[in-house]
């Protein structure tokens, strides 16, 4: 990007410093100018080019205490063309770059992967863009993402993504579209670890997981099998989540399961019962079943098979409900891609504020009423 306004530190800006502008010569707006109108406004409550450009113009006085903005705010047709063109992958690049730079060591901890489409972003010729992101799950923070064709796209854009990020040390958990050889491998050659759910897209190793867990009661009174059990009341239902686990492998073996590092199998028993509504009393059962790589008793694996859906109810469900992510119609080039980035990092700065138990709806409204609040988010202060 271009030389920054002397006197004034942008902060995180700096992180995307190597971001190159799409356009071929001069303009009367520069690309960081444009960037920092967009962090902050997102961050503030816009939704679209039109409300990020509206939030600029009454925000301009503010804005020049950091970049010169010498030919003011920018139209909504120049930033949807600079960010229909600007390199998606590069932008990508620079967020999980500035995201190691925040959580520099993973060791110990849980890195969840999951995939999001952007509802959207469909327009009849072009399918849906289908975003797969990695979540810190005690940080609450996206660490980074990659864009897929379809989510059967998934196999192929975990590994891509594992590539770029640095999982030293931590625990991948993925769900049933992960469980492939060749993600068990990647994981493990980033000398991390995995936790991945089993389904019916690998039949045989389905069958013989379930079969380690025929006779759990016998196995559990024998000590050969360790067992965990929770019980949660919320949301007018009770759930009781039984978690076994068994390190003798030797049936997967027997079955040439060879995967690699395999140390624990896992297998989720939860029942949920309704306490009321016109379902009260009703009862589902329904059984869950994961390798791992880890060896560890079935309280850590019951707490970290829970912890993997925080990617869905901590990311996903703030991005569509907070940031109504499902609702935007930007489709042009790469907009829907790097405007999806864009949310992500102003979830991750929402999410480092922890002065307030507030809401993430409710922060992004306190940043869009005061610029205080805005700038203590985005950590910008004059030097």
């Amino acid at each position: 990007m271009e030389h920054r306004h002397e006197g004034t530190q942008p902060g995180f800006l700096q992180a995307f410093d190597e971001l190159e502008d799409p356009r071929s010569r001069a303009c009367a707006h520069r690309l960081d100018e444009l960037l920092l109108v967009a962090l902050c406004a997102i961050t503030s409550g816009a939704d679209s080019w039109v409300t990020v450009v509206d939030w600029g113009r009454m925000k301009l006085d503010w804005l020049r205490r950091w970049l010169p903005f010498a030919n003011g705010i920018a139209s909504h047709d120049t930033f949807s063309r600079v960010f229909s063109l600007l390199d998606a992958k590069h932008f990508e690049a620079c967020f999980i770059g500035w995201m190691q730079q925040l959580c520099p060591a993973l060791q110990g901890e849980l890195v969840s992967i999951d995939g999001k489409s952007v509802r959207g972003s469909h327009d009849g010729a072009l399918g849906m863009v289908h975003l797969v992101s990695a979540w810190h799950h005690d940080a609450g923070l996206v660490l980074g993402q990659v864009r897929t064709a379809a989510k059967s796209n998934e196999i192929s854009a975990i590994p891509e993504l594992l590539d770029a990020l640095d999982v030293q040390g931590a625990t991948v958990t993925i769900d049933a579209m992960g469980c492939q050889h060749a993600i068990a491998e990647k994981i493990i050659e980033k000398k991390a670890d995995y936790l991945i759910a089993v389904k019916d897209n690998q039949p045989t190793l389905a069958q013989a997981v379930e079969s380690l867990f025929e006779a759990v009661d016998d196995g559990v009174r024998e000590g050969r099998l360790s067992q965990d059990t929770t019980i949660d009341k919320g949301h007018g239902r009770i759930e009781t989540r039984q978690c076994v686990v068994t390190q003798d492998l030797s049936a997967l073996l027997e079955r040439g399961q060879l995967w690699p590092s395999l140390r624990s199998a896992v297998m989720i028993k939860s029942t949920r019962a309704a306490l009321s509504g016109r379902n009260k009393g009703e009862r589902t059962t329904e059984w869950r079943y994961y390798i791992s790589s880890v060896q560890a008793d079935a309280g850590e694996f019951n707490a970290k098979v829970r912890a993997h859906w925080g990617i869905e109810n901590s990311c996903h469900w703030v991005l569509d409900m907070a940031f109504g992510e499902d609702d935007c119609r930007i489709r042009k080039g790469d907009g829907a891609q790097n405007f999806a980035i864009l949310r992500r990092i102003a979830l991750n700065l929402i999410k480092q504020e922890k002065s307030s138990k507030s809401s993430v709806h409710s922060k992004r409204l306190k940043a869009g009423w005061s610029t205080n609040y805005l700038q203590t988010l985005l950590g910008l202060h004059t030097v």
